[in-house]
């Protein structure tokens, strides 16, 4: 297990969980694409007595998928950064958003999910020219 602490990007939510860092994925499905804003999403799940919000309450977002789970998505109010999902029902498993992490760097990922939406131009980026901080 892993202590990991994290933040929105305003800094009015904050949260601290025990995770296993070996379950961190990529998730590729197009609902993850389109609420991250990004042609990814990397999560780790933490057990709910393993996840304590320390400041702040998120505002909650009900989405419903194709196959019908009905997944509740957390995010700041203010800042909007995505904080976590959980079900709407059972509430164990919260998946934390690991970019709100201050531990993200050591957090590899370990498999990647819903491959079969993937943008098919991610195993390019390698070869792309690397600028390291915008001027």
């Amino acid at each position: 297990m892993m202590h990991v602490d994290g933040a929105c990007h305003c800094e009015k939510i904050k949260f601290e969980a025990e995770i296993d860092p070996a379950k961190v994925v990529i998730c590729h499905c197009t609902d993850c694409q389109a609420m991250a804003g990004a042609p990814f999403r990397v999560v780790v799940p933490a057990l709910k007595e393993h996840f304590r919000l320390l400041q702040g309450q998120p505002k909650t977002y009900l989405k419903i998928s194709d196959s019908g789970n009905r997944r509740i998505q957390a995010f700041c109010p203010d800042c909007s950064s995505p904080i976590y999902a959980t079900s709407e029902f059972d509430q164990e498993i919260f998946g934390l958003r690991v970019g709100t992490l201050k531990q993200r760097a050591q957090l590899t990922p370990t498999k990647q999910i819903w491959h079969r939406s993937a943008m098919p131009w991610l195993h390019e980026l390698k070869d792309l020219p690397k600028i390291e901080k915008q001027s």
